[in-house]
């Protein structure tokens, strides 16, 4: 049987403590090995026990989480779930924490009882599970130089991008999408996360970005220069008229391979509005959401672009998107932006039918 999971809880909240180790130890593949009141508290339980994955509250006395998180991964990187209150404050705290390299994160429900919690609990224990699979690293800087790659040399009017990530990838939509230039092709993005989460990190890419970036809509045409996310509502999908290419989003299914954004329902739609005409990235992330789809924009003649494992977080989305054969060409992070518009290129080279 495999060793427990080796978990330290840091939460200011006695309550919410008690509460996480009660049902966290109810799973037999967890252990509890220590919990904290604050930073100072946690990082001398760290050094004793060396766990496998931190749970990390956000609002706390003394030091708050995220300038907590910043001195873990720069001096010891972890896997760490953060936990975050369901506020506006919080989603854009949340949003940071993630580019900073926190594996993921639950919203902490208001009250700490009742069903509400026990989603929650379920929530982490899942998480936990994923993010002792981790692969972790010191932080990139948060800011690079932006804008480091020419456009396509015709606009790529003809072509865009379509993106789908899950853990790990706010970091890397981060990194992609500060090299690219204001005049970039549109891109379509599908990243799995809550709603309010998703308005908080489209905000804040809009601010570090060249390109203009934000949430999809029932209807929003794919311009040259913007970057369209998908808001979690919904499905994002992208259908063709006359004119071109506009967003849909749908309400129907539910979930989709275990989500709502899916990957899938992005990838299927590109697939069949454009073709040849589109290309695509699946980046870290856990569980098989966007193979299918990927391997449909493969069918229609796209080209698709898998982040390699040495550079995933989690290598889940992007080896099950290649075992399903969606996967023209895998590649490192750092070479997944320029490879995007140097295809985007390829297809405007290309003659016109007739």
């Amino acid at each position: 049987m495999a060793r427990p999971i080796r978990v330290v809880i840091v939460d200011d909240s006695n309550l919410m403590r008690q509460m996480l180790t009660a049902s966290l130890s109810k799973d037999l593949g967890i252990e509890i090995v220590g919990t904290a009141a604050d930073p100072y508290e946690a990082r001398e339980i760290i050094k004793s026990t060396n766990p496998d994955v931190l749970t990390l509250d956000i609002e706390m006395p003394k030091m708050d989480g995220l300038s907590f998180l910043e001195k873990i991964m720069t001096l010891r990187p972890m896997p760490v779930v953060m936990v975050s209150s369901l506020t506006q404050s919080g989603s854009n705290a949340t949003i940071r924490a993630l580019e900073l390299g926190a594996v993921d994160y639950v919203g902490k429900p208001a009250g700490s009882e009742g069903f509400a919690f026990q989603r929650v609990a379920e929530d982490l224990i899942a998480k936990i599970k994923i993010a002792a699979t981790a692969r972790v690293s010191r932080p990139r800087p948060s800011i690079p130089q932006p804008a480091t790659l020419a456009a396509p040399r015709r606009g790529g009017g003809k072509a865009f991008i379509a993106i789908g990530a899950s853990t790990g990838g706010v970091e890397r939509i981060r990194d992609i999408l500060q090299v690219m230039p204001a005049n970039c092709p549109p891109i379509v993005i599908t990243q799995h996360m809550g709603p309010s989460y998703l308005a908080s990190f489209a905000d804040r890419l809009n601010k570090l970005c060249a390109p203009t970036v934000k949430l999809g809509s029932q209807g929003a045409r794919l311009q040259q220069g913007v970057i369209y996310i998908a808001p979690g509502e919904g499905h994002l999908a992208v259908a063709r008229d006359t004119i071109g290419y506009f967003c849909q989003i749908q309400d129907q299914p539910p979930l989709v391979s275990g989500h709502r954004p899916s990957v899938d329902v992005l990838f299927q739609s590109v697939a069949k509005a454009a073709g040849p005409n589109v290309v695509g990235a699946i980046l870290s992330g856990m569980g098989r959401d966007g193979a299918n789809g990927m391997a449909a924009m493969r069918a229609a003649g796209a080209h698709t672009v898998g982040e390699q494992e040495s550079s995933c977080v989690v290598y889940g989305m992007p080896k099950m998107a290649k075992e399903a054969g969606g996967v023209v060409l895998e590649l490192p992070l750092a070479q997944i932006a320029p490879e995007l518009l140097r295809a985007v290129d390829a297809i405007s080279d290309r003659p016109r039918a007739g």
